[in-house]
């Protein structure tokens, strides 16, 4: 449920004026619940508080008797708390399973794969035929030097180009390992994310369905106030309107469900048709967290900044390759050649050719220095791509370590202070509803007021959790 929607259903008052009415209205809590446990019951039939005839007809448990359970389940969440096990099998699920994760592995074996061939030397060149055999009339003794031949060539690069050739395919190779590695932690986030935002959905639809269960039952304690003449028929109207309002809000929350689980069932590879998944909200974990380590961490681990220096050392050989192309290559050529004897019988020489080509890099106006000047743009290209991304990973750090910190405080904060507070202003808003001290608004404003509060404890704890997941892949490291 967004702010926004939250917004729409209630005035929110700060916390410190709900504490402060909440203390006015009693400054014992243990009685005022005693004495809310009393008056619940006598509501629907306007009985008094001692009148035990009618006591057990209408029953509001979430708010007396579940209001003990809730705090002691709020407790339990301010422990330190590891990954529900269920989230690590949908991670080992993914990691498995999504076909993006596949690829990626892929395309790193196949780049793996081109680092030798890279600097190997060219297939050598075989070369047969026949060398000054006369046309007319064809022969193949009657000239000296007419021959059979048979010749091996091989060409071969300046000395040092074969082996930068290789560094620079190996360096490649090495970009997309640390990109494999990237793409995998993204992945893990992204699987962290789904789920906690699945997790939030249905906590936010278990609240409306126990804040619905309050409302019809405030809107029946109101209906029976009006039959008795209590109560104004505008309590009975006010309450049938806020309780619609809450069965369209939670309408639009089971929408959100199947377009938040395809989004995980996406990650995992499975169909969308596949089992509904289950979510449990995460807890509030008691951890420390050091900014100075943390960007340390991320810039010696982070497998996308590791990426930038394999691609900048990538850079750096690609230039060194280019200036070398200055330097010739050579091309090597030996053949053999036959002669058959001449007319008259005699026997002549076999002979054989050794020979050294090489090319002569004189346009480098036009082929050379271009390619340096491509090389050495692309090198400072990969320098200041590596320092924008070690000042964005350092910035978000910062970012994410200030959320997780002030998620923190705010769940405690709801813990301590606000939710026992907001139920013990919901219980004295009855007592004083039963015995016409104030409207059924200010007990409906009590209530959608609590029930805010709970909404953002869940949201809170899902940013707490996100910023963690979010500080996993910004460092490089499962370290939540």
């Amino acid at each position: 449920m967004t702010m926004n929607s939250i917004r729409r259903l209630v005035r929110v008052p700060s916390a410190a004026a709900l504490i402060a009415a909440a203390a006015a209205i009693s400054t014992d809590a243990a009685y005022a619940q005693s004495r809310i446990a009393q008056t619940v019951a006598a509501a629907s039939t306007g009985v008094k508080v001692g009148d035990e005839g009618n006591r057990n007809r209408l029953r509001l448990p979430e708010l007396v008797a579940e209001a003990p359970k809730l705090a002691s389940d709020d407790s339990r969440d301010a422990l330190p708390h590891s990954t529900p096990a269920a989230l690590s099998a949908l991670i080992g699920e993914a990691l498995q399973n999504n076909p993006e994760l596949r690829a990626a592995a892929k395309e790193t074996e196949a780049a793996n794969q081109r680092v030798r061939p890279a600097g190997a030397l060219e297939d050598p060149m075989l070369e047969a035929g026949l060398i000054n055999a006369p046309i007319q009339p064809f022969s193949l003794n009657s000239e000296d030097m007419t021959m059979k031949m048979l010749g091996l060539s091989q060409k071969l690069p300046y000395p040092g180009k074969r082996a930068l050739r290789e560094q620079v395919a190996a360096k490649d190779a090495e970009t997309l390992k640390y990109g494999l590695l990237e793409t995998t932690n993204r992945i893990v986030r992204d699987v962290k994310f789904a789920y906690f935002d699945l997790a939030l959905t249905d906590e936010t639809e278990r609240l409306l369905k126990r804040n619905r269960e309050i409302l019809e039952q405030f809107l029946r304690i109101a209906e029976s106030r009006y039959a008795v003449g209590q109560a104004a028929q505008a309590d009975v109207l006010k309450a049938q309107s806020q309780l619609g309002r809450m069965n369209e809000e939670l309408l639009r929350v089971e929408r959100e469900r199947p377009v938040t689980e395809a989004e995980l069932a996406r990650l995992l590879g499975q169909r969308v048709d596949a089992a509904p998944i289950a979510a449990e909200l995460p807890g509030l974990r008691a951890i420390a967290l050091n900014l100075a380590t943390l960007q340390q961490t991320a810039l010696q681990q982070r497998p996308q900044l590791l990426g930038l220096q394999s691609a900048i050392e990538r850079s750096t050989k690609a230039l060194e390759l280019a200036r070398k192309e200055k330097q010739p290559d050579f091309d090597v050529s030996f053949s053999y050649g036959q002669r058959d004897k001449n007319p008259l019988g005699v026997p002549r020489e076999d002979v054989f050719s050794l020979t050294v080509a090489m090319n002569l890099p004189v346009w480098r106006a036009d082929k050379i220095e271009p390619r340096i000047a491509e090389a050495q743009a692309l090198r400072d290209q990969a320098l200041d791509l590596q320092q924008a991304q070690q000042n964005d990973v350092l910035a978000k750090l910062r970012q994410q370590v200030a959320i997780t910190e002030q998620s923190r405080k705010s769940v405690q904060l709801y813990d301590t202070g606000i939710l026992p507070q907001a139920r013990l202003a919901v219980e004295a808003a009855l007592a004083a509803y039963q015995v016409s001290r104030v409207d059924l608004l200010t007990l409906l404003d009590s209530q959608m007021t609590l029930f805010s509060y709970e909404i953002n404890r869940a949201r809170e704890l899902v940013n707490f959790n996100k910023a963690l997941a979010e500080i996993d892949l910004l460092t490089g490291k499962r370290l939540f």
